[in-house]
């Protein structure tokens, strides 16, 4: 399933500001000022167009994880760049100092984003999930008035190159409630 350019934009425009508000509060946690408005604007206007790029179909979480971490790495440099605080993700060992605050910024900035892009993928997988959902039943609802009419619901479908027919699959089946009893026996006897 593809997406057209109003889902890829609304999708893009979510990422984006998940994507930079995560990298400008990540910097102002890290003791810098507010990034200036042109590197806000630029970061901002960069990682839409990058988002819409590649949101043209469902992406996987390894994905969307890896899209987030690059990104906030360039977002932290050019906040960074822009008159923030310094470069707390360079890690510079002095003699007898050890990795200290670098570090420990790294492994802070690293566990928002993932915790941030394993978040954005499970929107993902549920969003698609719904529009599979809908493009089924509208699709079985288009195919049902072919059928009387003597028409292949099945070509309403898009085919593959080099395989057969696709065949719809029937509609789920009601499920019983889930707290219902569905064993019945006689009646007991009545207690005088």
């Amino acid at each position: 399933m593809r997406a057209r350019l109003p889902l890829r934009l609304a999708r893009s425009a979510v990422f984006t500001v998940v994507c930079v508000g995560l990298a400008v509060l990540g910097h102002r946690a890290a003791g810098g000022t507010g990034p200036a408005t042109w590197a806000l604007a630029g970061g901002s206007a960069g990682v839409t167009l990058a988002a819409t790029l590649i949101a043209g179909r469902e992406r996987s979480p390894r994905t969307i994880i890896g899209f987030l971490i690059a990104a906030q790495v360039v977002l932290h440099e050019l906040f960074g760049a822009s008159g923030g605080a310094g470069s707390p993700l360079s890690l510079h060992v002095s003699h007898g100092q050890g990795l200290g605050a670098g570090l420990g910024m790294v492994i802070a900035h690293l566990t928002a984003t993932l915790m941030t892009g394993w978040w954005l993928a499970q929107g993902e997988s549920a969003l698609w999930s719904v529009l599979r959902r809908m493009g089924t039943r509208a699709l079985l609802g288009l195919s049902r008035p072919l059928t009387l009419l003597g028409g292949d619901p099945t070509a309403l479908l898009p085919r593959p190159a080099g395989r057969g027919p696709r065949r719809l699959a029937p509609p789920p089946a009601r499920e019983a409630l889930r707290h219902t009893v569905t064993r019945r026996g006689p009646p007991l006897p009545a207690i005088r």
